[in-house]
């Protein structure tokens, strides 16, 4: 009888287990992506990542005249999703948006005409340390643009001497920013953008400046997403050298 008593519980813990499973119960990997479009009167909202080499659609949904939306998907470790919005105007600028997804709760609010650069992005701390490196990186950006804007001027068009000395500070700020990306990489060796920003920004660095990186990564961010296609990618260099 104990027996018989004790293989109902186990059939029952199972029967309870698949039920948890067939309904879509989340996960600790599980990743809610949820937000509103305001103004969005008519859209097909997507929700898209790479998991290879090609972008895919993982899930969408029609969005009402609210503008809310609601999305789930498991992460197996923080990557680059992307909320894509066909506003039906066609018009491809200012449609999709860009963040570090993990798992939990990732708000993002934003506008239907402002989609992708009005757009606030919370719950993700790997986003937040990606917002960090880009809020810096736009500040090398604008100073470059500055200095070619500068050298597009009649005055200086005609001074070579202000020129090359132009084009030394633009130079040196290229490096600048090199140098920080690396830095940034190194210095954030807990954080999952560490070697998204090796794979995407720095690839073409030095080596060992690459193997630096991927040697400073805690275990955890080393056998995420990045952290494996960093070593790959250091094989293969490896191998052809």
């Amino acid at each position: 009888m104990r027996d018989k008593i004790s293989t109902m519980k186990y059939l029952l813990a199972f029967v309870s287990v698949l039920l948890f499973i067939s309904c879509g119960g989340d996960t600790e990997n599980t990743m809610t992506v949820m937000g509103k479009v305001k103004g969005l009167k008519k859209g097909t909202l997507y929700l898209q990542h790479i998991p290879d080499s090609t972008l895919i659609a993982i899930d969408s949904m029609q969005v009402d005249d609210e503008g809310n939306f609601t999305f789930k998907t498991e992460v197996e470790s923080p990557e680059i999703f992307y909320l894509y919005l066909d506003k039906k105007d066609n018009n491809t600028i200012n449609d999709r948006i860009t963040f570090f997804g993990e798992p939990g709760v990732v708000t993002i609010n934003t506008a239907w005409n402002t989609f992708d650069t009005k757009a606030t992005i919370e719950g993700s701390s790997s986003h937040q340390k990606l917002e960090e490196y880009k809020d810096m990186m736009s500040k090398f950006n604008t100073r470059g643009l500055e200095y070619v804007q500068v050298a597009s001027t009649p005055e200086i068009q005609g001074d070579s001497i202000a020129l090359d000395s132009l084009q030394q500070l633009s130079d040196k700020n290229v490096l600048s920013s090199y140098r920080y990306a690396l830095n940034f990489a190194l210095n954030n060796k807990d954080s999952y953008v560490a070697p998204y920003i090796a794979l995407s920004e720095v690839a073409d660095a030095n080596v060992k400046y690459l193997d630096s990186i991927h040697n400073s990564l805690t275990p955890e961010v080393a056998n995420s997403k990045y952290g494996i296609a960093l070593k790959k990618y250091l094989d293969t260099i490896e191998r052809t050298h």
